[in-house]
């Protein structure tokens, strides 16, 4: 399987700035306009829980029969990941055919699309040239000018909760990366919007208002109840009993009752009972969050006390999900292995750590050229009153913390990039 396509190009360093979407919709013209032969599609964008969402929403329509496009980034170990047709990640010989056939399209179009208009544009002639019922298509970055936000007429937007992320290419406030993330409101297209602030509710509503489209907000048009069993949805027209997510942490549910949201206005396309939906919940796997590796891939690294979770956190909004839910369930000792990229606020990032994480060690990251250098965020991670130092390499972390362990029973958790995350898991698949 491929890890990074032949083309485009990778930026190393940065993402060039996005202006409009005009590469994208003269490339997507010259290979005749895929984007407007698609399934019917749910458009997904936020900054925490987007893909948490579209995995509930793959499984729980998975479970009832439906075959299934996605498009989701960044992925973890293979490239293959971000583009699946039909539930199955798609092939490397049909990724080098799409990627030839928009290579050669830009080349005759005399267009130097970027790498994620490049690959976002293939993606979209392979979605419209193989069967499915239904795509998920998640947001790259922002929304409004994000090269997927090309569709004119999906049968759902999603839009999960929203917070600080991304400022220097969405803007330095709250409201300006909301407005950012609303690009993808469509006139008579329903939009489910998750948990926000009073602000960003305001800034959605006006939106979908403007535009003619049926809002359905957290807390006002449904909501999610947390219980013994899992949790209850509720809306006016249905009171679901459902079960606890797979996906660990209260947050899941509720991104878990935005899927639900979503299916429930969908049911005049889509038949999905509850028991559909249960099966679904309790089906949904997402690599990297909250995830639990097993024992015996952990072993050789870290011995038999030590339990390791991987989780993609990089903001303040998922610190706070992941430091509530480690605090509350995970018991002895409990390290923190951090790995970020230079543009995030280390210091902010561990606070919500500070009062349960025992010792930290900060890492390289392998596959993200602009990360921090081990050395300068221990420095910056200090600064949260946890006791951080510096090592080489993930393996070397999880060796130092096993030995300063002593054997005893141990919590490590891996956090701070996603990319971090895919150096995890490739240490551990070789």
């Amino acid at each position: 399987m491929v890890s990074i396509p032949h083309w485009p190009k990778v930026p190393l360093w940065r993402i060039p700035n996005k202006i409009d979407l005009s590469v994208t919709l003269k490339l997507l013209e010259e290979l005749g306009n895929p984007h407007h032969k698609l399934p019917p599609t749910i458009h997904i964008a936020g900054t925490n829980g987007k893909g948490s969402t579209l995995a509930t929403l793959n499984s729980i329509f998975t479970q009832g029969g439906y075959k299934v496009h996605s498009y989701t980034s960044p992925h973890l170990i293979e490239f293959n990941e971000r583009v699946k047709l039909a539930n199955v990640a798609i092939s490397d010989d049909h990724l080098h055919d799409v990627l030839e056939r928009t290579r050669l399209a830009a080349e005759k179009a005399k267009i130097n699309p970027s790498f994620f208009e490049g690959v976002s544009a293939a993606a979209f002639l392979a979605f419209a040239e193989t069967p499915a019922d239904l795509l998920l298509l998640e947001t790259g970055l922002g929304g409004r000018l994000d090269c997927t936000n090309v569709i004119p007429n999906p049968a759902l937007t999603i839009l999960t909760s929203i917070s600080i992320d991304h400022t220097e290419y969405l803007g330095n406030t709250l409201l300006d990366i909301a407005y950012e993330k609303a690009g993808i409101i469509k006139p008579n297209v329903p939009c489910v919007i998750g948990p926000q602030t009073s602000e960003v509710y305001q800034l959605l509503l006006k939106k979908c208002e403007t535009v003619g489209a049926p809002a359905f907000c957290y807390e006002y048009d449904y909501a999610a109840e947390k219980t013994d069993y899992g949790f209850k949805y509720v809306s006016q027209k249905f009171n679901l009993e459902l079960p606890r997510p797979a996906l660990k942490g209260d947050h899941q549910i509720l991104n878990a009752a935005g899927a639900v949201a979503a299916t429930m206005l969908l049911g005049t396309q889509f038949k999905l009972t509850k028991s559909i939906i249960s099966q679904g919940l309790i089906a949904t796997s997402w690599l990297g969050r909250l995830q639990l590796i097993p024992k015996e891939q952990t072993k050789q690294l870290a011995g038999d006390n030590i339990e390791i979770y991987l989780d993609g956190a990089h903001n303040e909004a998922g610190a706070l999900c992941l430091s509530t839910w480690a605090s509350e369930n995970l018991k002895g000792p409990v390290y923190l292995i951090l790995g970020m990229t230079r543009n995030r606020d280390a210091t902010i990032f561990c606070n919500y750590f500070q009062h349960f994480v025992t010792k930290g060690i900060t890492v390289p990251v392998e596959s993200e050229p602009s990360s921090y250098n081990a050395r300068a965020l221990a420095e910056e991670a200090s600064k949260s009153g946890i006791d951080f130092k510096d090592a080489d390499s993930l393996k070397c972390a999880i060796k130092e913390l096993t030995a300063y362990n002593q054997g005893k029973p141990a919590t490590i958790i891996v956090s701070g990039s996603l990319f971090l995350i895919a150096d995890f898991l490739q240490l551990t698949a070789a």
